[in-house]
């Protein structure tokens, strides 16, 4: 058995040992109990559409850029693509987005759905210019993905009366699911479409559409529309207005979207650094059993937030979550570091370089810390949606949390246009320090949830309607 098969099983074993505990310990949901019966339908419910949802965005990942290869385009070409897709979702996606708290969250997953799905649709064509729109149709969907839904179940779980702590337990489960399982689900499944019945490489994205449209009919038949407070909202500029002076007025908004964008920055860097930094000099390495290993960890940290929420307060516990990714992160800045001055020394076998095979025990050492980050980013998700569902205010969630993407788009097409400028080891060393920020400011929020406070006196909590007081300001203004 291979190291990769032994780290895959031993995650695996990891999570099942999880489960086990979680179901041993019970959970912050009781077993019985008024309103549970109803609150377990509501959270199976969405676990299942949101599953869809990102299986559907999943089946994508591994065969974008070899579509793009196999159409034959450049390196320069491709890069132009993913630098629009980031673009899209940092422009259009943030207006886009935001409307959903004006025009309903419903419309803005069901809208998620018809954009994605026309995105893969554009993959049949080798046209340059038809993938473009498919990689802006995309951007937009992105953002829609990351902020109506949990909108739309944060809203409905308070609608329907249920105890706000039961929230951390229905994004532990979708996170689990969703983007853990379905990812190696959907990586099985397009690797089987591609190379077992060689259907080529658009048939993941038909796969995908088809997945989409599956979600959307059962979006359409199942979920009740809720809206942000639309008493306040009369344009998209009054909307923006009103969301910068909820993150202004209160200061637990904004340290929750300064760490969201630099976890997700150093988060999706990585996605772009982890193939070089294990494979230096050109080594063979299994892309795919390394991505299962990923959502094996992943899973991990979804597994272990429950447990971890059950425990401890988030704001307690994340600090020493974005320290650890810091650590992780800075795992590979060291090898790299080390390696700078050696990297192009290849073995010369007459006169042509040799390729080495597999991963050295350095880079064994960075994949087992690759993945202790992905156990991070499990943890993550589930823990700043609950925190997000307490701090930000209901009647503009959709909108603040696109605009807490704007930066890390910001950041990825930064780094994507100038990645050849960068050392691997400069470009994890920015990632790391962008943790220790981070960590920085959740001490910060800790200090300020414990003394019962938003450091200004105003706003929400517990997920209700904000205060009227930064409204009328944002009005005034």
């Amino acid at each position: 058995m291979d190291f990769y098969s032994i780290l895959f099983g031993v995650l695996l074993a990891i999570v099942g040992v999880l489960l086990l505990t979680q179901a041993s310990e019970g959970s912050v949901v009781p077993k019985t109990g008024p309103s549970v019966a109803a609150y377990r339908w509501h959270m199976q419910g969405y676990v299942f559409i949101y599953s869809l949802m990102m299986m559907g965005d999943w089946l994508q990942g591994p065969y974008v850029y070899a579509l793009y290869e196999y159409y034959g385009f450049t390196v320069k070409d491709i890069g132009r693509l993913f630098i629009a897709g980031f673009g899209s979702s940092m422009i259009f996606g943030t207006i886009v987005g935001s409307l959903a708290d004006k025009h309903g969250r419903k419309k803005a997953a069901l809208l998620y759905v018809i954009t994605y799905s026309l995105s893969c649709f554009t993959k049949h064509s080798s046209d340059y210019w038809v993938l473009m729109l498919g990689r802006l149709l995309g951007g937009i969907a992105t953002s829609l993905l990351f902020s109506a839904f949990e909108s739309w179940v944060v809203a409905e779980h308070f609608a329907k009366g249920f105890d706000e702590r039961w929230l951390g337990d229905t994004f532990s489960k979708a996170v689990f699911s969703g983007n853990g399982l379905m990812a190696i689900v959907a990586g099985l499944l397009a690797n089987t479409l591609v190379d077992t019945h060689k259907l080529g490489p658009v048939a993941p994205f038909d796969a995908a559409a088809v997945v989409l449209i599956i979600g959307g009919v059962a979006i359409a038949f199942l979920w009740n529309e809720n809206y942000g407070d639309t008493k306040h909202q009369t344009g998209l500029d009054h909307q923006f207005k009103l969301a910068a002076a909820a993150i202004l007025s209160d200061q637990r908004v904004a340290l929750l979207g300064a760490m969201q964008s630099l976890f997700e920055a150093a988060m999706y860097s990585f996605v772009f650094l982890w193939t070089p930094a294990l494979s230096p000099n050109g080594e063979k390495i299994p892309h795919g059993m390394i991505f299962s290993c990923f959502m094996a960890a992943s899973m991990v940290g979804s597994a272990l937030s429950s447990l971890l929420m059950k425990r401890y307060r988030i704001e307690v516990y994340m600090k020493y979550v974005f320290g650890l990714a810091a650590v992780t992160l800075a795992v590979p800045l060291i090898f790299h570091l080390h390696k700078h001055a050696d990297k192009n020394d290849l073995l010369l076998v007459d006169g042509k370089p040799v390729v080495p095979g597999g991963l050295s025990l350095e880079g064994q050492i960075q994949l087992m810390s690759f993945c202790l980050f992905e156990v991070l980013i499990g943890i993550f998700w589930p823990s700043m949606m609950t925190m997000r569902a307490h701090y930000v205010p209901e009647e503009l969630r959709a909108t603040i949390i696109n605009c807490f993407r704007v930066p890390l788009n910001l950041f990825v097409c930064v780094i994507l246009y100038n990645v050849h400028l960068f050392p691997l080891a400069a470009m994890f060393g920015v990632c790391a320090s962008f943790m220790c920020i981070a960590t920085v400011l959740q001490v910060r929020l800790e200090r300020i949830t414990a003394a019962g406070g938003s450091a200004t006196g105003s706003v929400v909590s517990a997920g209700k309607s904000a205060v009227e007081v930064p409204l009328t300001k944002a009005e005034a203004a």
